[in-house]
């Protein structure tokens, strides 16, 4: 048996020779007076840090609703400012981000961008508020283009802290950061035993280079994106050699665990494989992490809100949540590491028996300090356009076709057929494709609802929540088949022969991506797999959904030729649908698709806005008879739904998220 040598440590070497001179000498056992005590190494220091993140926060600054016009508990940085005082006040040392998408997503952004505008030195709304709140740093999110660059940057002057952003650079020199990549910030802590430390902290920040294709008409030749993984391995090791301690990372971007595939939209999974990077704080997703809904992914640990062993948070959208990571850091040899973290993301309410409970009040300092633009808003979106004969909701956008997807629709392609007049595309059959936007993601308060009677612009940013500009691209029969192919990914397969209940919806599907084509009628067979996967990859190609796809009541030719009224998002390339790429449009027009709605019902005396029901589920022949396929939706969907006949509500109550659960009937009539 081979033995196994350890050698002994020097201190240990050394004692002993030490004890061997002693026994020789004539003081045995006797200290030498003149030799000073061994004194025992200091203990390490410890720091309990603190990280806060907001994300997504797209304009809620107040507690308000500017859709529905009414008082929302669950949204606003006036409540997620509450929870902000209360994390501080808990802890001896911690720092506050923003992890971006901050100036768009509701009236409000679209009143300061539009409407009023930003005078010279003006500070812009949302940084009025933040600046009272002593944030440490903020990042860059993909909606921050919306608007331009000018407007954008006129809007980060207002700032009274940091803008970082790692992965955008001059389109001139692809060698220059448009952005300050990273920074270090020097930050005085205090450790456990209270003894003051100085610590230089790197924030290292990251947006999804799909910017490039979702606002093209404002980017292009103007800044390139690189992938979010690549600038990290070249930035980190540059902050590390620059003295930081400690690396955070602030990605405006989502998990996959799916293999990196380069340029990836979301790709926190991959950055934090990243050596020296010590925390994750993200976004994009609109999503809460650490929450069950990670449960099962390899190498995420929910529990300790780690992800490939990285601590991370992501703090939900609208203000609705604060992320919250505790690190311990330790230094030894005068190196701090993390040796201990926790993480978790705080509501600003919650529900009992579906009902909202606020659990913060407001922080009146921020409503006070956007008063004035918040009052001018509510004039502006409360002017009447038009009027409509029908109510317009969203509650089954998502199950059968819909008014509130209709009317977006009618309006594009009476826009479209008025811009061809006269030229080569005159003749050329126009469709037109619309999404809701508002289908119940996050909230059953989250769909549209607008009464029939007179309409104000709050209805059309009801309508349509994004600052889009209309696109018509030229498509062949086949393309348009394929579109919708990906379109039908928003649904589950569902397993004809079933007595269990079955769900209907892919809740990983965004409903922004479920694309009605009005123009042609057409079926969705969900007993088939779908052909594309949530990211647009075409992952059963034997596999075709759509069936029975129609125009003016005759099957579709591959090779016929359409306009189709869309957006920039999608035209461009947005969602990776199949055959959109940009190189397929042929009307680039300047006009929103919001304002395109809103002439549209401006220019009419009065507009019906009912479905004309061109698409349904294909009815599934031989069904168990027992076949229970589900779906959730608001309790103010109880209205309308007796208008459905296949739909049944299971329940006199909603669940525990607050939904009404329904069952669809699928099943052909004998």
């Amino acid at each position: 048996m081979q033995g196994i040598f350890r050698p002994l440590p020097a201190l240990t070497l050394a004692a002993i020779a030490s004890l061997g001179a002693a026994a020789c000498g004539d003081n045995l056992g006797e200290p030498d007076p003149d030799e000073p005590m061994p004194q025992p190494p200091a203990a390490p220091a410890t720091i309990e840090l603190r990280l806060l993140e907001t994300t997504d926060l797209h304009m809620h600054l107040a507690d308000y609703d500017y859709y529905q016009d009414a008082q929302n508990d669950t949204v606003g940085l006036a409540n997620t400012a509450s929870l902000i005082v209360t994390a501080r006040a808990e802890v001896a040392n911690s720092l506050l981000v923003d992890n971006g998408d901050l100036i768009q997503g509701n009236p409000l952004g679209d009143y300061i961008a539009r409407e009023q505008g930003l005078a010279d030195g003006a500070v812009h709304p949302v940084y009025k508020a933040m600046n009272l709140l002593d944030y440490d740093v903020g990042n860059i999110g993909n909606h921050e283009f919306n608007y331009g660059l000018p407007f954008l940057e006129d809007s980060l002057a207002g700032a009274a802290f940091p803008y970082i952003s790692a992965n955008v650079f001059d389109a001139a020199d692809d060698s220059q950061p448009y952005f300050q990549p990273y920074i270090i910030l020097d930050r005085s802590f205090v450790d456990t035993d209270g003894q003051s430390h100085e610590l230089k902290v790197g924030f290292i920040g990251f947006v999804p280079p799909q910017i490039m294709i979702w606002d093209r008409s404002h980017l292009e030749g103007k800044v390139v994106a690189k992938d979010m993984v690549a600038m990290a391995e070249r930035y980190v090791p540059e902050m590390q050699e620059a003295g930081a301690d400690i690396i955070i990372a602030i990605p405006h971007s989502g998990i996959n665990a799916q293999p990196a595939e380069g340029d990836d939209e979301n790709a926190v999974y991959y950055l934090a494989d990243v050596p020296g990077i010590d925390a994750i704080l993200f976004g994009h997703s609109h999503r809460v992490f650490p929450s069950p809904d990670y449960e099962g992914v390899a190498e995420i640990d929910v529990a300790q809100g780690k992800v490939r062993g990285v601590p991370a948070v992501m703090a939900g959208y609208w203000g609705s949540h604060l992320g919250v990571i505790d690190l311990t850091l330790e230094q030894r040899d005068g190196i701090w590491n993390v040796i201990d973290s926790s993480s978790e993301a705080r509501p600003i309410s919650t529900r009992e028996d579906g009902q909202v409970v606020s659990l913060v009040e407001p922080n009146a300092d921020i409503l006070a300090a956007i008063s004035s633009e918040h009052q001018a808003t509510l004039d502006w979106i409360r002017q009447p356009i038009g009027t409509i004969t029908a109510p317009v909701h969203s509650f089954f956008a998502r199950v059968q076709d819909d008014p509130s997807i209709q009317i977006v629709t009618d309006a594009q392609k009476a826009y479209v057929e008025q811009q061809i007049q006269g030229t080569e595309l005159e003749g050329l059959p126009v469709l037109s494709a619309g999404a809701p936007f508002k289908a119940g993601f996050g909230s059953p308060e989250n769909y549209t609802n607008v009464p029939a009677g007179t309409v104000s612009y709050r209805n059309m940013a009801d309508l349509y929540i994004y600052p889009n500009t209309l696109k018509v691209v030229k498509l062949t029969g086949a393309e348009v088949r394929e579109w919708l192919e990906r379109s039908a990914g928003a649904f589950l397969q569902i397993d004809p022969s079933s007595d269990q209940a079955q769900p209907l919806l892919n809740d990983e599907f965004p409903s922004y991506n479920f694309d009605v084509i009005d123009g042609v009628s057409y079926e969705i067979d969900i007993t088939q797999p779908s052909r594309y996967d949530r990211e647009g990859e075409l992952v059963a190609p034997d596999a075709h959904r759509i069936v029975n796809l129609m125009f003016e009541g005759a099957p579709i030719a591959e090779d016929a030729e359409f306009l189709v009224a869309t957006n920039n998002y999608r035209a461009g390339g947005g969602g990776n649908f199949p055959g959109l790429s940009g190189d397929k449009i042929v009307i680039d027009a300047p006009d929103e698709n919001r304002q395109v709605l809103a002439n549209y019902i401006a220019d009419s005396d009065q507009i019906d806005p009912r479905a004309d029901a061109n698409w349904r589920f294909k009815p599934i022949e031989g069904a168990n008879a027992n076949l229970t396929v589900t779906f959730e939706t608001s309790p103010s969907a109880r209205d309308f739904a007796a208008e459905f006949p296949l739909l049944e509500r299971l329940s006199d109550t909603p669940n525990e998220d607050g939904y009404d659960v329904y069952r669809y009937q699928l099943a052909a009539e004998e």
